[in-house]
């Protein structure tokens, strides 16, 4: 069982890194929040969970151990797997996943693309009781990640900021996309972050003058 990874970052694509790790790379699936926290060429840390089918080994990647426990406590629930689990982290933060299951919402994982009503009512049923919510502090930190008030934009603002920029796009550039893609997408408030990420790169392939990275 790999239970993480520790190494430097050669590849950050939209779904997937790659750390090199003792001269080999691993390529480890993870989700947008996650890839925005990594640097090419730098070193990383990530918690691991490996996924073991019989035509397959698979890798994901996550922030922290809390991340890492939302993951394989979905895993538990009937009909939600891997791609599934990852995606509600990819909507929710932990601390939003352990309060709509103790809050019995379901409408919280219909928002998850892939998860219907009957599978949404069926996670908070069968993960009641299993997650314990993380202390406020954590919960606190994740609502003014990014140095704003909850208001001052999209939730996905930051994250997608911190993808782009780790992606290659200068800061600046980043900015500039995400504001007019908030501002030319009546629908953007309500994004998911891959969705949202998504979007304003194509934004940036279409525009001009916008593409240039930094070394």
């Amino acid at each position: 069982m790999i239970s993480s990874l520790t190494g430097t970052v050669t590849h950050v694509g939209l779904h997937e890194a790659v750390i090199e790790v003792g001269g080999v790379g691993m390529l480890v699936q993870a989700t947008p929040g996650t890839l925005a926290t990594l640097r090419l060429g730098e070193r990383a840390r990530l918690e691991t969970s490996l996924i073991v089918k019989e035509d397959s080994l698979t890798l994901f990647g996550f922030r922290d151990d809390s991340e890492r426990e939302v993951f394989t406590t979905m895993l538990s629930v009937s009909g939600i797997g891997p791609r599934i689990a990852l995606a509600v982290l990819s909507v929710h933060t932990p601390a939003e996943v352990a309060q709509a299951v103790a809050e019995g919402d379901d409408k919280a994982f219909s928002k998850v693309p892939g998860i219907g009503p009957k599978g949404a009512r069926r996670i908070v049923l069968e993960l009641a009781g299993k997650l314990v919510l993380p202390e406020p502090e954590g919960a606190e930190a994740s609502s003014t990640d990014g140095g704003g008030k909850a208001g001052a934009g999209p939730s996905w603002r930051s994250q997608v900021m911190d993808a782009l920029v780790g992606l290659g796009w200068q800061e600046k550039d980043a900015a500039g996309a995400v504001d007019s893609y908030v501002e030319a997408e009546p629908d953007a408030e309500s994004m998911t972050v891959p969705d949202a990420l998504r979007g304003v790169l194509a934004s940036l392939g279409r525009a001009s003058g916008m593409g240039h990275r930094s070394k």
